[in-house]
């Protein structure tokens, strides 16, 4: 009890290292391109000469504030700023467009701090137990798993169920470019040397998304059919109503507990679990039709578990030294760095670090409450900008953001490549989602697949053999299901 004592005087005698962290996570995030990796990176030359438990809780604060960050950019201008944050706008951005960026914003923020809430609990009191489940994902588990990912990309479409199966296939088209993770031979490169290491995923995000809703944007200004959020209805309310939550606290339990448990496992992240958060919350609704047109909930699912896998993917960093996500990668790095070693042995050496994180994590949440707050109000600015500049800024940032990645004008141009694709895609009805779905799980199935058939000597039946693979399986199964009857009931409404 004394350590945790210490701890809460420890972090109010430095909550300003947290206000720093918290402030650029969100700054990050919100900026397409960058993320809280991004961000701890920019901060490793500061961190290395202050105290360790001063250094993580700065990282953990900009952990935190970058993934609610990301849903700035995604619910204004329809750019997710990270990754995470793309399952956000399919009904963030509607509602923005209906001029109550405001409330989606609030509902996107309260969801965030909840689900970090949640998953900083579960993180305190459950990580030696928790962190035993991810050592009993093996190659075929996690196989299983990005199956059961792969089958949200038909529901994630709303226009065809055709289309947002042709999209994904698209998308796992994509994730094959590059080297062959078992063979190390060439795939569709031509020739291209810039092609071995495939297509980044930020690039192609932020074309699909963001360039190709500035092309968007700017075809319908010139028909004359644009129709400008007024000024009475820009921001307005932020922090939604307590009915509003009402209907929303079990959406946003639910993901925050499934984006704990995403979370933990290693080398899934945010982005999955949004998206599955997401697809759950649309499969159980009474109304799934009304996703992708500016459904609260739909804002709510994706930002309640990808704020929870904050704390999910620390689990393993500090039980066993193992990093959950890309960020907790360069976490790892950072710590070991500054001369701290994650693993089994910190609990024991280490108590009062592992206290000060504790506290650190859980003040975050509640920081990151009141400063992302403040952001939203002063993201009501962008409305006053001109449209005549609003895109051509826009595009600007997306094409920075792209090449801040590898300062390399071949980002650049991908991105640009793939806003006009993004463009003629969604002016067809084709899903980018789910392109971002097969790009995104695509690799990450195909390597589990290489080790699992490495492992047992070709024997395919090693990927039927476990308990928590079948249980994924039956989920996919489940899902294709429910999204056959999802656009059966469609096709009616639609004759």
């Amino acid at each position: 009890m004394s350590g945790i004592v210490e701890a809460i005087l420890y972090v109010l005698a430095h909550i300003h290292f947290l206000v720093i962290g918290v402030a650029g996570g969100i700054i990050v995030g919100a900026i397409p391109g960058l993320s809280g990796s991004t961000g701890i990176i920019l901060m490793l030359p500061f961190l290395i000469y202050i105290e360790p438990s001063s250094a993580l809780i700065m990282m953990s604060g900009l952990f935190c504030g970058s993934m609610f960050g990301g849903s700035i950019a995604a619910v204004l201008i329809s750019t997710p700023g990270t990754p995470s944050a793309a399952a956000t706008l399919l009904d963030g951005y509607p509602l923005t467009q209906k001029g109550q960026a405001g409330k989606a914003l609030g509902v996107a923020l309260v969801a965030s701090t909840a689900g970090g809430i949640i998953s900083t609990l579960c993180l305190i009191f459950l990580a030696p137990q928790l962190a035993k489940i991810a050592l009993k994902f093996g190659p075929s588990e996690y196989f299983a798993l990005m199956i059961f990912g792969l089958t949200i990309m038909a529901s994630v479409s709303s226009s065809s169920l055709t289309k947002g199966l042709l999209s994904g296939f698209f998308g796992l088209l994509l994730s094959m470019v590059g080297l062959n993770p078992s063979l190390g031979t060439e795939r569709f490169t031509f020739g291209i040397t810039r092609l071995l290491v495939g297509f980044s995923t930020m690039p192609v995000l932020i074309g699909l998304f963001a360039i190709s809703e500035v092309l968007s944007q700017v075809e319908r200004l010139n028909e004359g059919t644009l129709r400008r959020v007024s000024s009475k209805h820009k921001i307005g309310e932020i922090l939604p109503r307590p009915k509003e939550l009402k209907g929303l606290w079990k959406v946003i339990l639910g993901s925050s507990l499934l984006g704990t448990i995403i979370g933990i496992i290693p080398a899934t992240g945010g982005s999955i679990a949004s998206y599955m958060a997401y697809n759950e919350t649309k499969r159980f609704s009474k109304d799934p039709e009304s996703f992708g047109k500016g459904n609260l909930a739909g804002i709510a699912a994706p930002e309640a578990a990808n704020n929870a896998t904050t704390g999910g993917a620390m689990i393993p960093l500090i039980t066993l030294g193992i990093p959950g996500d890309v960020v907790t990668s360069v976490m790892l790095g950072a710590l070991m760095i500054i001369g701290v070693q994650p693993g089994p042995l910190l609990f024991s050496q280490s108590p009062q670090i592992v206290n000060n994180l504790f506290v650190g994590f859980l003040a975050a949440q509640f920081l990151m409450l009141v400063l992302g707050y403040f952001s939203i109000r002063a993201a009501n600015l962008i409305f006053k900008v001109p449209l005549g500049i609003l895109y051509p800024t826009i595009l600007c940032l997306c094409l920075l953001g792209a090449y801040s990645l590898g300062n390399s004008a071949y980002d650049v141009l991908l991105a640009m490549i793939f806003g006009v694709v993004g463009y003629f895609m969604k002016k067809y009805g084709f899903s980018a989602p789910s392109v971002i779905l097969g790009l995104i799980l695509g690799p990450i199935a195909e390597q589990e697949l290489g080790r699992a058939l490495i492992i047992s000597y070709g024997d395919w039946t090693v990927l039927f053999r476990s308990p928590l693979s079948i249980m994924f399986y039956v989920f996919a199964i489940f899902s294709v299901i429910y999204s056959l009857g999802l656009f059966k009931k469609k096709k009616p409404a639609g004759r």
